[in-house]
Order: structure tokens, then C-alpha cells, then sequence
């Protein structure tokens, strides 16, 4: 049995190996809450100043060249044992401008990536907005622009969040659609903040809708901080998404997130309690069920957790090690773990 146990295992890892290296074409899509990457400067058109690094009496600069190693570190490992590449497209909410992504891109663990950048100011009223960085060698865009979520409050008092970032583009030869998002919080309870999250999941819908007036089956990537479980209404009733492939039919958006909820898996922590907000899903055009890789396909997801990324001790062991407990820099990467694909097609 033991030796039974031992061929099966090598059997899995060189399947896996052979998978990854020499049948497929692999490309590994991110996202990442780069929990309050702000710069040292005061903007007096934003609440910057109510930024955690920016409530740091000292050392701020120095602060803010750990914070960008950290994270690109992060960005930097992420997919790489599969991909032998950092991710070629990555989403990121949670960030000031467009300054501290140039930072960020020019860090030394990924300069020579050569990320470009697309990013909008966004209405918010600290200033946090989306963006998506890419490597110029694998993803030509040909569009982008922003979807305002306009909402109000019980007073008719508009609510000012993050827009909604549409880029379209070229990976390698294949037009494929992402949406960055960043959904309203669960400030003031889930319950009550519920309605602001489903506005947000329907103005995903809209923007599907557009892009579905010039191509009718396109391949789109919804990728976010979205705030809710996959097993919220805004997800499963809103958006409608699908935990289960077969039960996927055209034009349905497939979120393989759902069932790793279900299994226990999370991306962040908050008063002990597990979530998983950041998602990547994907519309019915990137599954197949033939086999057939002949284009890009899903291959899985997963959430990047390695060790070093989980507070190890103290009062918040299991959570994840973030850069900021209040004013204070803890010297960690962010309150949220990054997730994944692979997309894989033949060679």
C-alpha cells in the first residue's frame, strides 16, 4: 500500500509537471486589496489625510518604500510555480493614484516585468480607487473606461465609491473583458449596507450587457473586493452566478470562488469570522467541457496564502499579516489574501 501510496504521488506530481511545462500555454490572472497603498503627500482635493500612513508622525517615507516592497513582492510570486511568470493581468483596489502604482511597477521586484497601467480617479471621497496593471509583452489593450455607481442615502444624500474599470484587450491573439471592481463595505452592518452592494453587482450587469451589443459570447473576467461571500444576493441573485460548471449555459457568469467558500477557504478575517469578498469569475465562454484548449480556457482558481502572508501569533494568529493595526505600521502586506487564475491553452 505504501508503494502503491508513492508511485500514485509521483504519478500526480509529474502529471502536473508535464501539465504545466510542456503541453499548455499558461497565464495567471490576480487580484489584490493592497489594503491602503497611499502615498506621503497630502492632496487637499481627497481625505488622504485620513489614510493610516499619513497619520504616522515619522519616517513616512520610509514606511511607504515598505509598504510598495511588500506588496510587490506579493504580485511578484503569485502564480509562478504553475505560470514560471508573475501574473500577466492583475487588478488592485485600495490604491491612491496613479503615482504609487509607477512606484509600485518601478520596485525591484517588478521592473523588469515591465507593468503598464491603467487607472482612473475615481469620486471616492478618501481617494481609493481600481486599476489594472498588465505586462505589455502579453495583453494589448484596445479600451478602457469607468462606470459610476451612483448612490444615495436615506436622506437623498449622494454616496461617493469606487467606479467600476472596464478594460478590453488582447491576450496574445484572444479579445478578452475585464471589470475591476470594488463594492460599497458593510459599514453600518451587512444588512443594512446589502442593497449598495447589489446596485453594484447590476451595474455589473450593464456593463456585460455593452460589451455583449458587439460581441454576442465575449470572454469576460470580473475580478474585486466585492464586499459579500459568493453566496450573497448579489452575487447568486443579481449577477446570478454559478458555482457548479455543468450547470453553466451560455452567456452565465461561472464563480469557482463559491464552492471554496463552501469548503471553508477565505481571503480575509474580520472579528473572527471567515470571508471570502475578493473573487475572480468568468462568463461561459471561458469553460469548456470538451477538453478543448485550442484558445484560452479556465484551467482553476486559488487564493495565494503563503505562510508569510498570516500573522503567526498574538491575538490575530490565522489573520491575515496586515501593513496597518490603526496609525501604526506593523510591517506586514495587507488585511486581505490575493486570488487567482490560470487560463491555459494548448501549445
Amino acid at each position: 500500500m505504501k508503494r502503491f501510496s508513492l508511485i500514485f504521488a509521483f504519478f500526480l506530481i509529474t502529471s502536473s509537471a508535464i501539465f504545466s511545462q510542456e503541453n499548455y500555454q499558461i497565464k495567471t490572472i490576480a487580484f489584490y486589496n493592497l489594503e491602503n497603498l497611499f502615498d506621503t503627500i497630502n492632496d487637499p482635493t481627497k481625505n488622504d489625510e485620513a489614510s493610516p500612513i499619513m497619520e504616522i508622525k515619522g519616517n513616512r517615507s520610509k514606511i511607504y518604500e515598505k509598504k510598495l516592497n511588500n506588496m510587490a513582492k506579493v504580485l511578484s510570486e503569485i502564480g509562478v510555480k504553475e505560470a514560471k511568470n508573475s501574473p500577466v493581468i492583475i487588478g488592485v483596489a485600495e490604491i491612491e493614484n496613479h503615482k504609487v502604482l509607477e512606484d509600485l511597477v518601478n520596485t525591484s521586484y517588478l521592473k523588469n516585468k515591465k507593468y503598464s497601467i491603467i487607472q482612473y480617479d475615481s469620486p471616492d471621497l478618501r481617494g481609493i480607487d481600481v486599476a489594472l496593471l498588465y505586462q505589455e509583452k502579453y495583453f494589448k489593450p484596445i479600451s478602457h473606461e469607468t462606470f459610476e455607481l451612483k448612490l444615495w442615502d436615506e436622506n437623498g444624500m449622494r454616496i461617493y465609491t469606487r467606479d467600476q474599470l472596464l478594460v478590453s484587450g488582447y491576450l496574445d491573439n484572444e479579445l478578452i473583458y475585464i471589470i475591476v471592481n470594488h463594492w460599497p463595505s458593510r459599514r453600518g452592518g451587512e444588512k443594512k449596507s446589502r442593497s449598495k452592494r447589489e446596485k453594484a453587482a447590476y451595474l455589473n450587469t450593464q456593463i456585460i450587457e455593452k460589451i455583449k451589443l458587439s460581441n454576442p459570447n465575449p470572454k469576460i473576467i470580473i475580478m474585486g473586493d466585492l464586499n459579500d461571500d459568493p453566496t450573497n444576493a448579489s452575487l447568486k441573485k443579481v449577477l446570478k452566478t454559478k458555482a457548479v460548471k455543468a450547470n453553466v449555459k451560455e452567456g452565465d457568469i461561472y464563480n469557482p470562488m463559491e464552492d471554496m467558500f463552501r469548503r471553508g477557504q477565505n481571503t480575509l478575517v474580520y472579528r473572527d469570522n471567515i470571508n471570502l469578498f475578493d473573487q475572480i469569475m468568468i462568463s461561459s465562454a471561458l469553460l469548456t467541457t470538451t477538453k478543448d484548449f485550442s484558445s484560452y480556457k479556465f484551467y482553476k482558481a486559488k487564493i495565494f496564502k503563503p505562510q508569510y502572508l498570516t500573522t503567526q501569533t498574538g491575538k490575530y494568529k490565522g489573520y491575515p499579516y496586515r501593513s496597518f493595526a490603526g496609525s501604526n505600521f506593523i510591517g506586514g502586506y495587507s488585511d486581505h489574501y490575493p486570488v487567482y487564475i490560470y487560463l491555459i491553452k494548448d501549445n
